[in-house]
């Protein structure tokens, strides 16, 4: 991060595709050469975990830590490898071109993956495949069997299974893994060809010199392997649900605060295993991407816990957590910490404490920049410096000209106005605020693909507080040429 550069926020299931989710198939090697020719160096995702219905298809409420969406493998890809037959996937179902219709998809998949599973088994031993489970046994043989056991009791999370497995008794396990063999191993088999894809996709990124910014939330949802398979890692009652959950408290945008609802850590069982899960899942992460964002980077010191039996956020409180400690051994043994913190919100001086100390780039947000005090506001462009990661907007934000068309009082559109020293109408607002960041002191800017093409509303990743038609948005296969403009800016301000 010693040199300016620039690159693009755009999550792998809103590339263009044939089968109804962007995957890692030909349009992301497109993407990322579209990226290399327009000068970019950076390709920043969300979360590639596990997602499912239940919360809402979100990357921020994953089963696993550690396991990869196979949702996102490339059919074409398959047939590539031998695992389909082009006639397997020459006639899919008419999808839509702008949105992710998820349920459509898992159902058009799951049959995909039998056929691959059938083929794999068929063609007898795979060293690769077998490399491949031996190096992930520490997360790999639990997360399969959760998966299918969660099949088998449909509809209940794993609190409400029957005590014994519920409670992970090894002779119940042992007669589950028997009866569930082939979904256990057709599991493994599918994160195995998740792996293989999304690494020669990492090598491709390589090869064209884009660095990957990968994204690691900070909790997980309570129906999850993780927490099933280490509850002394979360703060549990006796019946191993959810003692205290997580969420933030009640602020100006809120008046009850926000309840995520995620359990909490047990952050002193954490520390007494000397961090081992944490460790594990930073370098899990660290070998999918090349740089990390950590969610809600303030819950690493200081988290708002709130009763589990409590219908808002009101009456939690603030307890400290280890943060300092965990990045201490995790920098002790590596020679870096290629961590970027998500700093947004409310944020206190021992959290930039942390970040200085480590030296972790925070992150300024321009449509945060223009509210307030503009001559103080960290996130104005004048106060942008030079080691954060400068944004137009996130995928919680709308983007630029939904932003300025619904979300700015004319005041405050005034405000602006004398700011850059001109008007201009929504049509324009992207280009202004893209030049703003690219030409502030910020060593790497990253701007939403939305923002890139000049969308609108109808183009926003995620609405947070709500859990219906989030995370669906995609590209369509002409919209990606549209770079050319930004590959003026980036060699005008020196980002190349």
């Amino acid at each position: 991060m010693n040199r300016r550069g620039s690159g693009v926020l755009l999550h792998i299931t809103s590339l263009p595709s044939t089968y109804g989710i962007g995957d890692l198939g030909p349009e992301a090697y497109r993407f990322v050469d579209l990226l290399a020719g327009a000068g970019q160096q950076y390709w920043q995702i969300l979360p590639l975990n596990p997602t499912c219905p239940g919360p809402g298809n979100s990357p921020y409420q994953s089963t696993s830590a550690f396991a990869g969406n196979t949702w996102l493998i490339s059919p074409e890809q398959m047939v590539v490898d031998g695992l389909l037959d082009p006639g397997d996937i020459e006639d899919p179902p008419a999808f839509p071109e702008d949105r992710v219709d998820y349920r459509a998809v898992m159902d058009y998949k799951i049959n995909l993956f039998s056929l691959a599973f059938e083929r794999f088994r068929e063609r007898g031993p795979d060293f690769h495949y077998e490399e491949f489970a031996a190096r992930n046994v520490s997360w790999l043989n639990d997360y399969a069997i959760f998966v299918a056991l969660r099949e088998k009791f449909a509809g209940k999370v794993w609190g409400d299974w029957p005590p014994g497995i519920r409670d992970r008794h090894q002779d119940l396990l042992r007669t589950y893994g028997t009866e569930l063999a082939d979904r256990i191993l057709e599991e493994k088999f599918l994160q195995y060809v998740f792996d293989r894809q999304w690494k020669m996709l990492k090598n491709h990124c390589r090869s064209r010199h884009i660095q990957i910014i990968g994204d690691l939330p900070i909790y997980l949802t309570y129906d999850s392997v993780d927490v099933w398979a280490n509850p002394g890692l979360f703060k549990l009652d006796e019946q191993k649900r959810p003692a205290a959950v997580a969420g933030v408290p009640p602020d100006d945008f809120s008046a009850t605060g926000q309840l995520w609802g995620n359990p909490v850590y047990n952050w002193e069982a954490h520390r007494m295993q000397g961090f081992a899960w944490w460790e594990s899942r930073i370098d899990r992460t660290l070998t999918l991407v090349d740089r990390v964002r950590l969610d809600h980077f303030r819950g690493f010191v200081q988290y708002w816990e709130v009763p589990a039996n409590e219908t808002n956020a009101e009456n939690g409180r603030w307890v400290d957590a280890p943060g300092q400690e965990l990045f201490t051994l995790l920098a002790r043994s590596r020679s870096c910490l290629p961590i970027i913190a998500e700093d947004l919100g409310y944020i206190t001086p021992d959290i930039h404490e942390v970040m200085a100390y480590f030296g972790f780039p925070g992150m300024k947000v321009l449509i945060f920049g223009f509210s307030g005090d503009i001559a103080q506001n960290p996130h104005a462009p004048h106060n942008v410096h030079e080691g954060c990661v400068a944004y137009t907007g996130t995928h919680d934000n709308n983007t630029i000209r939904g932003w300025f068309e619904h979300e700015v009082s004319g005041e405050q559109k005034n405000l602006i106005f004398r700011y850059i020293g001109g008007s201009f109408g929504a049509e324009h607002a992207h280009r202004i605020f893209i030049r703003l960041a690219m030409i502030s002191p910020a060593r790497i800017v990253i701007i939403p693909m939305q923002d890139i093409l000049g969308l609108g509303e109808e183009a926003r990743m995620n609405r947070p507080g709500t859990t219906r038609g989030n995370w669906e948005w995609r590209l369509r296969r002409g919209q990606m040429q549209e770079l050319q403009e930004f590959s003026d800016i980036t060699g005008l301000y020196g980002r190349r």
